[in-house]
């Protein structure tokens, strides 16, 4: 049985060699957990011994057969949390990523199939990740950032880029969310702003940089 620790380890080179495409550095490692290039060594080498991680001297670590699934495993539950805090308790999805932290480390596989089931099994969470099966396996949409969206088509929203809480709280003020149906009707040649209509609401104006951050389906 992993650690606390060591499915944080485990999660963290998951996600920084693009699902274990390739091998990052203690370095990186460390910036993302934000301790000592020492502790992500000896915590590398813990993980490399029982299996989970492979690590070659001046090349890196990434993630083994064994180590992908327990780090999908996590990831599942986090993203299965926030589903039920959003859901079910009324947070804001720009609330929940911290509690979703605490909750991902709890063992139970019973109690991780019983609320999937009864969440009626989500296939993405409220950022519109997607939530990987009970067998790690994840479906994967094609999503596109609104900027690459030609003017008059209605998209609609089903991510994020950015994920921060001051980003995810700006989206709600302006009243975009997951599923929310979105046409352009101009872009601004000069800097990128576009004035788009959500259904439902009034017509607005949003920065580039917005655009550059919603991910969205045709």
């Amino acid at each position: 049985m992993l650690s606390y620790a060591e499915e944080n380890y485990l999660k963290a080179v998951y996600h920084l060699s693009d699902s274990g495409q390739h091998a990052v550095t203690t370095n990186a490692i460390a910036d993302v957990l934000k301790t000592k290039p020492a502790s992500v060594s000896d915590m590398i080498k813990k993980l490399s011994d029982k299996g989970y991680v492979s690590y070659k001297k001046y090349k890196g670590a990434n993630v083994s057969i064994k180590g992908a699934k327990a780090a999908l495993l996590v990831i599942r539950k986090h993203r299965l949390w926030e589903v039920f805090l959003v859901d079910k308790l009324d947070f804001k999805w720009d609330e929940v990523h911290e509690i979703a932290e605490q909750l991902e480390h709890i063992k139970s596989p019973v109690l991780v199939t019983k609320l999937d089931k009864f969440l009626g099994y989500p296939r993405v969470d409220p950022h519109g990740d997607p939530i990987p099966d009970e067998n790690g396996e994840i479906v994967i949409g094609k999503k596109v950032p609104l900027t690459e969206v030609k003017m008059g088509k209605q998209v609609i929203v089903t991510g994020v880029e950015n994920s921060e809480s001051d980003f995810l709280a700006h989206l709600d003020k302006i009243n975009i969310s997951l599923g929310s149906k979105i046409t352009i009707k101009d872009i601004n040649t000069f800097d990128g702003s576009m004035q788009i209509d959500i259904i439902g609401y009034p017509t607005i104006f949003i920065s580039k940089q917005v655009a550059d951050n919603l991910l969205v389906t045709e």
